[in-house]
């Protein structure tokens, strides 16, 4: 699964991140971002732009909304099938956008999980391929939620957990955010796991484990004896 991530970078970066996108006002770095918290999103709509949406997918159906909590993330290999997520895939897709996410190792000899790092080697912004849904409470409002859509792990991954986020290729984006229906066999050669050889990762500290911290502290390596 993929339970926290990061987006540290300079809303700036992001015009020549994703061609054409909408000028982005600044926006706080984020080094814990955590479920049920804002998230920044390019959705597939008419105008690419980034918006915030709560992550924990709320379906449109939903009773109660609490049914976001458990719907962080999305199985790759059955999205088509899953009633929560079958109709987003065919037409509300987004990006999200992140630089690096965090995993935790078994580590029996250390009594515990070591949390552990990941990003591309290039240390440049990437996207998430994920889906999202608008659900409309009792006072008519719109609650926008979105989910990270996960994929088998790579080599590097292997190690660490038994999934991974799927992260989409910048030839993917255009297709993602396409604003017609597209049939999930289109688009499931996506979500194929992201080449090892050009992410890397590193242990960090548990300061992470707790969402309240929310520094650079919880990006900074491990140091070991």
């Amino acid at each position: 699964m993929c339970g926290r991530f990061t987006l540290t970078i300079d809303p700036a970066e992001l015009q020549d991140f994703i061609p054409g996108l909408a000028a982005t006002q600044g926006f706080t770095p984020r080094y814990n971002i955590a479920p049920s918290q804002p998230i920044a999103v390019i959705a597939n709509t008419p105008e690419r732009r980034i918006d915030f949406f709560i992550w924990g997918l709320i379906p449109s159906w939903a009773k109660d909304p609490e049914i976001g909590n458990r719907l962080i993330n999305a199985r790759a290999e059955t999205l088509a099938e899953k009633p929560s997520f079958r109709n987003a895939y065919k037409r509300r897709r987004c990006l999200i956008l992140a630089d690096g996410f965090y995993e935790w190792k078994a580590s029996p000899d250390q009594g515990g999980k070591t949390p552990m790092y990941i990003r591309l080697k290039s240390k440049k912004p990437f996207a998430f391929a994920g889906l999202w849904e608008i659900w409309t409470p009792p006072d008519g409002s719109e609650v926008r939620s979105c989910t990270i859509i996960t994929t088998q792990p790579n080599e590097l991954m292997k190690a660490i957990h038994n999934r991974m986020p799927a992260i989409l290729r910048p030839e993917a984006y255009a297709e993602w955010l396409d604003i017609h229906e597209k049939s999930p066999e289109s688009l499931n050669h996506w979500l194929e796991p992201f080449p090892a050889e050009l992410m890397e990762a590193y242990p960090v500290s548990r300061l992470v484990n707790s969402p309240n911290n929310d520094t650079p502290d919880c990006i900074k390596p491990l140091q070991t004896a």
